[in-house]
């Protein structure tokens, strides 16, 4: 028997292309009636490049962050309207981390009782066609939750352009 789906751990770069992923996340939380926590990994700052200023510029890095998950939220339950009444009612919490993304996200995964790990892949470079993102790669390897992935569609997507 496939355990249930109540909490689902979304991870996000903040790119405009993962809210197409968080479409898919939305859209399990609602199927399952689960809650999704939504985790941003934030890549550490050198001390040697910031010194002293290093503490202050990971904080407003870390406010920002959360304002644009927060304005992203609400533009996309405002765009997907007939889901607009639970939308923003299926996230629960958002954490942002500083950190290897993929460490932080198995790392939170392994804290967490999260039932479903849900992130975007899309691979850089010129082998983004048969390799999937280092950091989709590491979480799906080394996770002991289930994965999720969505692939970034291919064309060009003009669906998100305002969010």
């Amino acid at each position: 028997m496939i355990p249930p789906i109540k909490k689902i751990l979304y991870t996000t770069d903040l790119s405009k292309n993962s809210v197409y992923t968080f479409y898919h996340a939305v859209d399990m939380a609602e199927k399952y009636d689960a809650r999704i926590v939504i985790l941003n990994v934030l890549e550490p700052i050198s001390a040697k490049a910031y010194g002293s200023g290093k503490e202050k510029l990971e904080l407003e890095q870390h406010k920002v962050s959360l304002e644009v998950i927060k304005n992203r939220i609400q533009a996309f339950c405002k765009k997907v309207e007939q889901r607009n009444a639970t939308c923003a009612l299926v996230v629960s919490e958002i954490l942002v981390r500083v950190g290897d993304p993929a460490e932080e996200i198995l790392k939170a995964a392994e804290e967490t009782a999260y039932d479903l790990i849900v992130l975007g892949t899309h691979g850089k470079g010129f082998l983004a066609k048969t390799l999937l993102g280092s950091v989709s790669r590491a979480v799906m390897d080394r996770a002991r939750k289930p994965v999720f992935l969505v692939p970034i569609p291919s064309e060009e997507s003009t669906a998100w352009d305002e969010l």
